[in-house]
């Protein structure tokens, strides 16, 4: 009766969801205009949160200017939310229009010479209509792979699967990335993988710091260890906004040699880049993302709140200054020495 209903949900939200995004993109701008008035000044949605995010990352901008970034931010996000609606629907013809690669030439010679490609983006512009790329890839030449968190409605589950597999992807689960690239490197295919590696890690994944805007920030690096481990080559994707509803995806080469850069290299390059692109057009990332949430004074504290007495007394934290570790409570000392002499 449960797999009936999953059954008949999928089908609904399908053909509704289709309906929908049939609509001419003229309309969909419309509704976004519409989406901008309410989500800033009715819902207010996340306002607070996206004033922190500009203000501690741009400390040097007016406030008028700050404002500024505010109100685009908004605008593009109503943008985003409708044209991943289109998502579902749009031509393969009108989405290469919308969206451009750049530098694909440079990423199908890796691929010609049998070597997998990790890509390292963010959650900026339109991440979603990055999953087009196959569009722009000789599949011949290698296999565009997606990396996704399955979501508990099997109904909606399958329905994000269709959307993003419908340009030519395969969707593997994250838990399964490196079994899954290691099968097609037996199989002799080379594979692309999309990493978008900007959102906070959880607590007990955080494995190193480093700044970003600023901030002493905790950062992911499992892209950068699987990178590692299938010795891939690894690209940024530089992302700008031509103007509504055209983007252009530029490929840029981190590394073709991962094996011979120092540990945390490529995290560290990539997070270069990404603020970096992010300053270049500071309206289109995700300020709506609680991206600074994470301190070490709050790991420490929430070791002592678990009473994980081992971990405080063994833990160490990570970054370029101390690529060996810093025990976690020594650090606490150095940083309350720190602070008292200030």
């Amino acid at each position: 009766m449960k797999q009936f209903f999953h059954k008949i949900l999928y089908h609904l939200v399908f053909a509704l969801w289709w309906l929908i995004s049939a609509m001419p993109m003229p309309l969909h701008y419309l509704g976004a205009d519409l989406l901008y008035l309410i989500m800033r000044y009715v819902v207010r949605y996340r306002r607070k949160l996206v004033r922190k995010n500009i203000a501690e990352c741009f400390p040097e901008l007016s406030e008028h200017k700050r404002r500024l970034i505010e109100r685009r931010f908004y605008l593009f996000f109503c943008d985003y939310i409708v044209e991943s609606i289109k998502f579902f629907s749009i031509s393969h013809r009108e989405l290469k229009y919308r969206m451009e690669f750049r530098g694909v030439e440079r990423v199908e010679e890796s691929l010609k010479k049998g070597r997998s490609c990790a890509c390292f983006l963010g959650h900026y512009c339109n991440w979603e209509w990055i999953s087009s790329l196959p569009l722009w890839i000789d599949p011949a030449k290698g296999k565009c792979l997606q990396l996704y968190h399955p979501l508990k409605n099997k109904s909606m589950d399958r329905l994000m699967g269709y959307i993003r597999e419908r340009t030519g992807s395969t969707n593997i689960p994250m838990k399964q990335s490196i079994r899954h690239i290691m099968m097609y490197q037996k199989q002799g295919v080379p594979v692309l993988v999309g990493f978008i590696a900007d959102q906070a890690p959880k607590w007990d994944s955080i494995n190193y710091w480093l700044p970003f805007f600023g901030h002493d920030t905790a950062v992911l690096n499992g892209a950068e260890r699987i990178a590692r481990k299938m010795n891939m080559d690894c690209y940024f994707i530089h992302v700008r906004r031509k103007r509504r509803g055209r983007y252009v995806a530029e490929f840029q080469l981190m590394t073709d040699d991962v094996a011979h850069t120092p540990e945390n290299w490529v995290t560290e390059d990539y997070c270069r880049r990404m603020e970096q692109n992010i300053r270049e057009q500071p309206s289109y990332w995700l300020w709506t993302h609680d991206r600074f949430k994470r301190t070490r004074q709050k790991y420490i504290d929430r070791l002592r709140r678990l009473n994980r007495h081992h971990d405080l007394e063994n833990d160490r934290f990570f970054d370029h200054e101390h690529p060996e570790g810093v025990p976690v409570l020594e650090w606490e000392k150095q940083h309350a020495e720190s602070s008292a002499s200030c």
